[in-house]
């Protein structure tokens, strides 16, 4: 039992409704049903006043976004989180890179809290440390190695940014993804430099094809799960960008058919979507671009537009209320949430909260020295970036 008095049910093996439990799909999210809860966490909150910073993903459900002093994407909460050295507690409203993120960007005496430390990311969780060690060995073998920098998306475990910091290599936002791929390419001057670009697939080809110019040929799929990655060392030494095989497993739902059958239906509508959307969805929306994007692109869009958005469903439900003016459709025939997002809900908030007001730090997340030392070079290179560096 928590501290709550509620049962913390694994996803998919139950629910319970009236204790605001799993998500339903398809269909809405049922509204929070315990009022109380809200009251205790209002009054948690109120107790730890300025020692506590919360922090709340774009993705979140609502019942736990309005207890956010700060919304925003993975990068920009996790600076929000550094800019407040006076808070002594971050409560991550996210998942857990994001966590190690603030701990790494966040100084020693701050503590960050993630809810539910079963609130992972799948994505994140498809490239492993031993499998990209394994990876970078195979392109020694090949010969490429000297001329491959690797670039991690920001959706990406501490230590694969601490891989990219030693080796040479950068973080990136889906915004600013552009940026570093010219920064990595500039690093090798004799014109022979690749990419290893890790751990999102989508994002690697959308950001090479369609802002780079790159041949979409001269992209490979590194497949941990295949010996030699699948590619023999001909391919590797042909290609330009090296992409790990991983996708968000919500924006890779999204299909070219259902764009085609929304544009059927309502003519004239505009199709914005995320880019780690797969390539034929992105070859086919109007718009293409990170959430904040998104939703600054929805904020400054004509009353009486119509438009279909291939992103999470919380923040399309948000936009949607937000935005009456407009109509706002999910670009999917099912309704479904981020099912690791959505394990941080209003139990698991009141029970870190009211803990940390009795004097116990719960579901810390911490990044060990080296890992974090190391991590924080590529994260840096990246703020050093020109540009949108600031921004996911």
């Amino acid at each position: 039992m928590s501290l709550v008095d509620l049962p913390l049910l694994p996803l998919g093996k139950g629910r319970d409704l009236d204790a605001e439990r799993g998500v339903e799909c398809p269909g809405d999210l049922p509204a929070a049903s315990d009022p109380g809860l809200v009251e205790r966490a209002r009054a948690a909150k109120a107790a730890l006043g300025e020692r506590v910073f919360v922090l709340g993903h774009h993705y979140q459900r609502d019942e736990v976004i309005q207890f956010a002093d700060v919304t925003g994407d993975s990068f920009k909460l996790a600076r929000d989180a550094a800019a407040r050295p006076a808070a002594e507690f971050i409560v991550f409203c996210g998942v857990h890179f994001m966590a190690e993120s603030a701990d790494i960007l966040t100084s020693p005496a701050q503590q960050v809290v993630l809810p539910d430390l079963a609130a992972g990311c799948s994505m994140a969780d498809m490239a492993r440390l031993r499998q990209v060690e394994d990876a970078w060995d195979a392109m020694a073998d090949a010969g490429i190695q000297d001329v491959v920098v690797p670039v991690t998306y920001m959706n990406s475990s501490a230590d694969i940014k601490a891989f990219c910091g030693r080796n040479g290599g950068v973080v990136c936002t889906s915004s600013n993804a552009d940026v570093a791929l010219d920064w990595a390419f500039a690093q090798k001057g004799d014109g022979d430099a690749k990419v290893l670009f890790l751990p999102d697939q989508h994002l690697g080809r959308n950001t090479a094809v369609l802002q780079m110019g790159i041949a979409l040929d001269e992209c490979v799929v590194w497949d941990p799960h295949q010996p030699g990655g699948g590619l023999s060392a001909d391919e590797l030494r042909n290609a330009r960008m090296i992409l790990w095989k991983g996708h968000c497993s919500v924006h890779g739902r999204f299909s070219e058919d259902v764009v085609d059958e929304l544009r059927a239906q309502h003519p004239g509508i505009n199709i914005l979507v995320h880019p780690e959307c797969k390539h034929e969805v992105v070859l086919k929306a109007d718009l293409v671009g990170s959430t904040e994007f998104i939703i600054k692109t929805i904020e400054a869009a004509e009353p009486g537009t119509v438009w279909a958005i291939g992103t999470e469903l919380n923040l399309v439900k948000r936009l949607a209320d937000a935005h009456p003016d407009k109509t706002i459709v999910f670009l999917d025939r099912n309704v479904c949430y981020c099912s690791t997002m959505n394990r941080i809900d209003l139990p698991h908030l009141v029970w870190a909260l009211e803990n940390l007001v009795a004097g116990t730090v719960v579901n810390q997340v911490t990044v060990d020295p080296e890992t974090e030392a190391d991590a924080l070079v590529a994260l840096q290179r990246m703020l050093d970036l020109p540009g949108k560096s600031h921004r996911d």
